[in-house]
């Protein structure tokens, strides 16, 4: 059966639709053209990639391999190598390495074999180049993109220039060359604004440069970046890759700024998104979000839950999940799986994450030595980078550490300078549990009212925010604030007497004050000795005779 001949404007009409970026017509158009009589092979190209545009990775990569095998007829070897790298980095993103692998060799027997001097040569760098960066070999990586450069310019090549540039700017970055890495990526939004660059490839950059960005804590970027690629993805309404990750970007910054209803709801998206077609990279990072989300608003069980999913799609569940034990009153599962981790991090930033987390859970069970090492190393990061974000970080955790150990004095100068950098970075729920240890120190030094005053602002901000277990807490130290002095109870102690007049169990009460079953068994016992009784009920009725409860 001959197939129909394929009229002109019926294949003018589709190249129109990949011009203007209308991915889903001009796949159909070219489709159509196709089942009639095979394409050119540079329409079997736009075919390939308006197919991976709209999220058909499949058919793509047939598509692909069909342009590959014509390329190979019409012997044009170039394109035959070019598709074969566009054919493994397919292949790669879908986590089929073994084939990407292949076909990255493919292209690279195909150049060596005919001696062919083309720009190919220089892309065929640029997994070489990532692989060194994942490596960690920095000094190599740049040298390869620095190659792939050489290349570039000398063929006239702006897509294969970004790229280059970015995969050296990227090589800085890790070196530690943070200023001279930030001014190579920043040149790289001007290429993908004004079109230098194929779609495929600029969400890719926009994907990774983000992910950059967060790695170095630098929040203005990341923001600017995350808003261009909001735009972008807007302005392509058939785009299927890269918006689920546009949408975890926009939840955790949405997470940070305090929009908790709407980082829901944008995680929640990102998750559908990412599942169809399955095993996307970024799937775990959309459940880790929203498990962070339920863990912070109280849902405990459905938090649990997202953590777990989080895992199976490949993403490291802590800092998160550690957090989750703590709340849970599950201390020991907290610090021996935040020890783990610590051990096993290597990278400074991602450890900069793991060590906020590490100092509040070792101030818990009260290894205040510990916690001091941490925040120490946290320090040093911080001051190395240079970042808000992180100094914030460094400053509370600094200022928690200082509490601990007694000094409240000291405590005061770094928590007011954490919550002055969380206040920067418009971040109200960070900024509301800086007031809560500013109100802890107040009260260790005498000074009540000024502890009252952190302690309402803080209670405000998270009703607000909807943060239910930071608002227990707080709920918890206002009721702790009258009676500090009767029986000679400490304000600590009187918490613990007030939750026993409840009927909880110490095992209930560790979990309510996040604080270890040890330690709440040490202020029952000091709670007994102070008053003079020997059991919860006689402890519990001092409580109501005092009006504790």
């Amino acid at each position: 059966m001959t197939r129909e001949p394929v009229t002109n404007e019926a294949v003018d009409r589709a190249r129109e639709s990949y011009a203007r970026r209308d991915w889903a017509e001009a796949f159909a158009q070219l489709s159509a053209a196709d089942q009639k009589s095979p394409l050119a092979v540079e329409d079997l190209a736009r075919l390939a990639d308006a197919a991976f545009l709209i999220g058909n990775d499949t058919e793509s990569i047939a598509v692909w391999t069909r342009a590959h095998q014509e390329y190979l007829r019409l012997e044009d070897y170039p394109h035959a190598a070019r598709s074969a790298y566009v054919l493994g980095f397919q292949h790669m993103n879908g986590g089929d390495f073994a084939q990407g692998f292949g076909w990255f060799a493919r292209a690279a027997r195909i150049l060596e074999e005919r001696q062919l001097d083309c720009v190919e040569r220089g892309y065929l760098l640029v997994p070489a180049g990532i692989r060194a960066i994942n490596e960690g070999d920095y000094s190599a990586a740049y040298a390869t993109f620095a190659q792939a450069d050489e290349i570039g310019q000398r063929f006239h090549d702006a897509e294969l220039l970004t790229m280059a540039q970015y995969g050296r700017g990227q090589a800085l970055l890790g070196s530690g060359r943070i200023a001279d890495g930030l001014a190579l990526i920043d040149e790289v939004m001007l290429a993908i604004t004004t079109g230098e660059v194929r779609p495929s490839v600029a969400g890719a950059l926009y994907c990774s440069a983000i992910e950059a960005f967060k790695g170095i804590f630098d929040l203005r970027r990341a923001q600017e970046w995350t808003a261009a690629l909001s735009r972008w993805c807007e302005s392509q309404p058939d785009l299927v890759p890269f918006r689920g990750q546009c949408l975890v970007f926009r939840a955790e910054l949405m997470q940070l700024h305090g929009a908790w209803p709407d980082a829901m709801e944008e995680s929640i998206h990102a998750c559908e998104r990412l599942a169809d077609p399955p095993g996307h990279p970024a799937a775990g990072a959309a459940h880790y979000q929203r498990a962070e989300l339920h863990r912070l608003r109280g849902d405990l069980e459905k938090a649990e839950e997202a953590y777990r999913q989080a895992s199976q799609l490949g993403r490291q569940p802590q800092p998160g999940l550690a957090l989750l034990r703590l709340v849970q009153g599950q201390t020991d599962a907290a610090s021996a799986a935040m020890r783990r981790v610590i051990d096993e991090t290597r990278d400074r930033p991602t450890r900069a994450t793991m060590l906020v987390a590490q100092v509040e859970i070792l101030l818990t069970v009260a290894d205040v030595p510990a916690a001091r090492a941490a925040a120490d190393e946290l320090s040093q990061i911080a001051a190395d980078y240079h970042a808000t974000l992180l100094d914030a970080m460094s400053a509370q955790a600094t200022g928690a550490v200082l509490l601990g150990e007694g000094d409240p004095g000291g405590a005061l100068a770094s928590l007011r300078r954490a919550w002055s950098a969380w206040r920067e970075l418009d971040a109200p729920y960070d900024a509301s549990r800086v007031r809560v240890m500013v109100g802890l120190a107040c009260r260790a030094l005498g000074d009540e009212d000024g502890a009252e005053m952190e302690f309402d602002a803080a209670r405000s901000a998270f009703r607000e925010l909807g943060a239910a277990s930071d608002l227990a807490r707080v709920e918890r130290l206002f009721a702790a604030a009258a009676p500090n002095a009767v029986g000679g109870l400490t304000a600590r102690e009187a918490e613990v007497l007030s939750l026993i007049a409840t009927g909880k169990t110490n095992r209930a009460i560790a979990a309510d004050l996040v604080i270890s079953e040890k330690t709440v068994a040490r202020h029952v016992s000091n709670i007994f000795d102070k008053l003079g009784v020997s059991s919860r009920a006689a402890a519990t009725a001092y409580a109501y005779e005092h009006k504790l409860v």
